[in-house]
């Protein structure tokens, strides 16, 4: 990802442009992904998350989703349009459905896992995790494919507390829904 150019830009800027790629705007500061595109690898990743997703027993509360779908993190009374965050993580849940609308979601979902990449995961590390702190994601997933590793950030107290670091195997818990937890032997690139 790389910085569009350093004018501070809202989610009415964000309509205009963010049809040309896959786009996200933090704190006013527009990031443009560059080719090319997700690996296949990241790519079954998603997937398989989403169909765990999709077969948990979310209850009528819950849902799942998958890029790209804008989830809009205002500020504290910020109209739709001044709204300067708007990030597309590659999976989510959202509890509040009433939050989600035509175009896509506004506030917190309650769980975000994102599949690292080679040429995202300094951004999603840093930048993309920090706009998840401040709008007050309760549970963020940052997953390595090809190291085979996950990284579970909690918040406690409005900041993550340290991550814990997991091997895929076996399976777990996401937190932040109780009674859903992904089993990491169905993923690809298991080794047996």
């Amino acid at each position: 990802m790389r910085q569009r150019d350093f004018q501070h830009h809202t989610y009415a800027d964000y309509l205009v442009w963010s049809a040309e790629s896959g786009n996200e705007l933090i704190d006013g500061v527009a990031y443009v992904r560059e080719p090319p595109s997700p690996s296949a690898l990241h790519q079954e990743f998603v997937l398989e998350l989403a169909l765990q997703i999709r077969n948990a027993r979310l209850g009528k509360w819950h849902r799942g989703y998958i890029a790209p779908l804008d989830v809009r993190l205002p500020k504290a009374g910020s109209a739709d349009d001044q709204i300067d965050t708007v990030v597309q993580p590659d999976v989510f849940i959202a509890r509040d459905l009433q939050r989600i609308d035509d175009r896509g979601m506004c506030g917190a979902p309650d769980w975000v896992a994102e599949v690292l990449s080679p040429s995202t995961a300094r951004y999603d590390r840093t930048i993309k995790l920090a706009a998840y702190e401040r709008a007050g994601v309760p549970e963020v997933w940052l997953i390595n494919p090809t190291g085979r590793t996950v990284s579970i950030y909690l918040l406690t107290t409005g900041r993550y507390a340290r991550p814990a670091a997991l091997e895929l195997e076996g399976r777990t818990a996401i937190a932040s829904v109780p009674g859903v937890s992904i089993d990491w032997d169905t993923f690809p690139g298991r080794v047996t």
